[in-house]
């Protein structure tokens, strides 16, 4: 219905673009001519199709060299050669190369630029605003994607999900779960993310066996500007932003700043979130050298809605919280702080590094009714009986520190030749603790003069060490461009569990993984290209794996072997791209309903599942001011053979099941968006 409507270029604009000192072609350069893109080919050529003659804005990117811009005339079929000049002062592109697809990978990924992810930034968290892009499924506790938000792709939760900011883990050491509650308004100091589906490239922190988000932040503005962005919603819903900038200063120096806060009711009763962040960016651009410190900082408030409406409730009443106490609430801050130094030894290697520290401190607190033995209270005698049961509140607290650095050399000593050796050691020391705050039965708690203290009743820390170390190459032979990526990871975990005998004590754990990785891309095209990986990846448990069992019954390290197969195409008026995939598990963690031999029901390692999809994306310009984007994804995701325990009077029936469906996996995810440009 549409197709009469898309405009039909006549005339094309082409040309070569080549190194100025070397007048070797560069491949892989990113040409803009009015709203219409392409990639230069294996010989630095490129081809783009125009609607009409006229004057048009010429735009030119590579990595490394300066950004050419210039006006052209189009008046017929045109031939420009271009050259490009090696940049005087490093770029910001260079602090997160190293665990990025490029453009002729061999893997599954998308690219957001600041744009794209700008004009969906209403105060949402960060999950919301990935929410069109292919096999992407997002959920919000409070129903309005503010508060805890969760995110899954590919059927795979957050604690599958590698995500690193500016190379950096922000996964969680022990639950590896991304909170990005703790990051509120993040995304306006963002500048573009990379999704990465499937395995993808070796990066840092936990493994990704569902996809893995690759974010950066503010780069350099050239220009000082000053913004205040205020949003309103329903649900009585508020957004505030205020971000500021130096510009450039003596070609050398830029400062960023951003104050925020989010405010709403939720739409589930009591579902408030009360959100605070900044951000603080300070960089030296110099000729072989970018300094760059980050510091940034969200606290959160929200009260809790985590439990979910249950079915009998949503005919009467949809927004149904089952806590009614009155500060059920999570409170947490996190405070990040980053330095990054990039030197540039020549033209052919560069050295990328970071140091970071994170601190992380809070507590949900929550209203229980419980047996005062759990919480190591001696029963109090009241009237001659002894009362073993009491109302309480209680506040489960997790003090914690991760910091380390991370590294990578980037050798190019061809134009068909690149080479990354990069790598991350990271340590994590965690304090969980929890008190009672107070009991309605008196004489529970110690009392001075008359004010009731805490009591605490749990106490336990946590150590974990994080050491990794890769070497990708990627080389290119006239239409072929082939990659391999190798890669150790070192994990060891100190924590309080249950040993052999029963007893609780305080243990370490060691594993070892190697992750290798496989691709080639063919070019078929300046326009299009045709790609296939085989990527491994292995995953530790995470703490309740632990800590909720011993050391006989605890789990295995999960294995993923993920193969890829893909199209990509960038043409007139329009892109697509189309892959399939097999994720093949072996001992992949799930929940059975299982009680384990210490009567906790935690996850098991089932022998083999696996899942098999087909994922389409693409946009078509309808016209100049006109644009349709859909993506689409079909999949299938099994696990062999499966037993359900399901408790009942008598203790716990098994339900046995062949091919099952992996939870929280649609055979279909599907989204459209319709864009206007007046």
């Amino acid at each position: 219905m549409l197709m009469p409507y898309v405009v039909s270029a006549q005339l094309f604009l082409k040309g070569r673009i080549t190194d100025h000192a070397t007048r070797q072609p560069l491949p892989g350069a990113s040409v803009a001519v009015g709203d219409r893109s392409a990639t230069t080919n294996e010989k630095g050529e490129f081809s783009i199709p125009v609607s009409k003659p006229g004057t048009y804005l010429l735009k030119v990117r590579y990595i490394g060299y300066r950004d050419l811009s210039d006006n052209v005339r189009v008046s017929g079929s045109e031939w420009l050669n271009l050259v490009l000049y090696r940049n005087s002062i490093v770029t910001d592109e260079v602090i997160v190369r190293a665990t990025r697809a490029q453009e002729n990978t061999g893997t599954t990924y998308k690219n957001l630029n600041r744009e794209e992810i700008g004009k969906n930034n209403l105060g949402q968290d960060l999950p919301y605003l990935l929410n069109q892009t292919p096999s992407v499924v997002v959920s919000s506790d409070a129903g309005t994607g503010i508060g805890y938000t969760g995110i899954r792709i590919r059927g795979s939760d957050i604690t599958r999900i590698n995500v690193t900011v500016n190379g950096i883990p922000l996964n969680d050491a022990e639950s590896q779960g991304a909170f990005f509650v703790n990051l509120p308004d993040f995304a306006s100091s963002v500048d573009n993310m990379q999704i990465q589906r499937g395995v993808g490239t070796s990066t840092n922190g936990a493994a990704a066996f569902g996809g893995s988000i690759n974010v950066q932040t503010t780069t350099r503005r050239d220009s000082s500007y000053a913004e205040i962005n205020n949003t309103y919603g329903s649900f009585d819903t508020w957004k505030n932003t205020v971000s500021v900038g130096s510009g450039l200063i003596d070609h050398k120096f830029t400062f960023d700043a951003r104050l925020s806060r989010i405010k709403s009711d939720g739409y589930i009763d009591r579902g408030a979130s009360d959100l605070k962040s900044f951000f603080l960016t300070g960089a030296f651009y110099g000729k072989k050298d970018l300094i760059r410190a980050n510091v940034f900082s969200g606290k959160e408030k929200t009260y809790q809605a985590w439990e979910g409406v249950p079915q009998d409730s949503l005919a009467t009443n949809r927004t149904y919280n089952p806590f009614t106490y009155e500060n059920q609430t999570d409170n947490y801050q996190q405070d990040h702080y980053q330095l990054l130094y990039t030197h540039t030894f020549s033209d052919k290697l560069t050295f990328n590094s970071a140091l970071h520290y994170t601190y992380g401190r809070g507590y949900y607190e929550e209203f229980k009714t419980d047996s005062l033995k759990n919480y190591g209270f001696a029963s109090p005698v009241i009237n001659g009986a002894a009362v073993e049961e009491s109302d309480l509140v209680r506040q489960k607290w997790l003090d914690n520190h991760f910091y380390g650095g991370t590294y990578s050399f980037n050798y190019k000593p061809k134009s068909d030749l690149d080479i990354t050796l990069g790598g991350a050691y990271n340590e994590y020391r965690g304090s969980h603790f929890g008190e009672v705050v107070w009991a309605e039965v008196p004489y529970v708690l110690p009392q001075e003069k008359g004010i009731s203290t805490k009591r605490r009743y749990y106490d336990n820390d946590a150590v974990k060490t994080d050491f990794n170390s890769y070497i990708r190459g990627v080389y290119q032979k006239d239409k072929f461009s082939v990659f391999a990526d190798l890669q150790y990871r070192r994990v060891g975990y100190s924590f309080l569990g249950l040993n052999r005998s029963r007893n609780s004590v305080q243990q370490k754990e060691t594993l070892n993984f190697f992750n290798p990785k496989i691709g080639v891309t063919w070019l078929l095209n300046s326009k299009s290209n045709v790609y296939a990986s085989l990527a491994v990846a292995n995953k530790e448990p995470n703490r309740d794996d632990y800590t909720e069992s011993s050391a006989e019954s605890r789990p295995k390290a999960e294995n993923l072997k993920d193969l890829e197969l893909g199209y990509r195409r960038q043409d007139k008026n329009y892109q697509i791209g189309a892959n399939v995939y097999g994720m093949f598990y072996k001992d992949q963690l799930i929940l059975t309903g299982e009680i384990n031999d210490v009567g906790q029901a935690t996850r098991m390692n089932v022998p083999d599942s696996y899942r098999l999809g087909i994922e389409l994306d693409g946009q078509v310009r309808i016209s100049s001011k006109l644009r349709w984007a859909a993506t689409a994804s079909i999949s299938k995701s099994r696990i062999k053979t499966f037993t359900e325990y399901v408790d009942d009077l008598s203790g716990q029936q098994s339900f046995a099941y062949k091919n099952t469906d992996i939870a929280f996996s649609p055979n279909f995810v599907g989204s459209s968006e319709l864009a206007f440009t007046p």
